[in-house]
């Protein structure tokens, strides 16, 4: 019998994928490459509006892929680790994996159709 993972465990890894299976949660990370943000800052960066981005902004806290901090009335917002940026690098190289399998499948059908 396969041993099942905890379900803590489980729970922590679909709550991180969940948070980045969104493009403009994903926008928000690959723009705070830069370093940290003001709220005010990342808003008409993302071109989103405010609650889109201030509901994102939480997700990805709460995910804990950012981490923030308040500067008087201010929020500042940033990357909590770089390890994310790994991961993210990873999903890139699986998506490549994947696209080169369908561009070999696309190019057999053609050559099939060809006939």
């Amino acid at each position: 019998m396969i041993e099942m993972l905890d379900v803590k465990l489980l729970s922590s890894r679909a709550r991180l994928f969940k948070a980045l299976s969104d493009r403009t949660r994903l926008e928000i990370i690959d723009y705070l490459k830069g370093g940290e943000r003001y709220v005010c800052e990342i808003i008409p960066a993302l071109g989103k509006a405010q609650s889109t981005t201030s509901v994102s902004l939480d997700q990805l806290y709460r995910a804990g892929i950012l981490k923030r901090r308040q500067e008087g009335k201010k929020t500042l917002y940033s990357i909590r680790s770089s390890e994310i940026f790994k991961l993210l690098g990873e999903a890139d190289r699986l998506n490549l994996m994947h696209l080169a399998d369908v561009s070999d499948e696309v190019a057999a059908l053609k050559r099939s159709l060809a006939k």
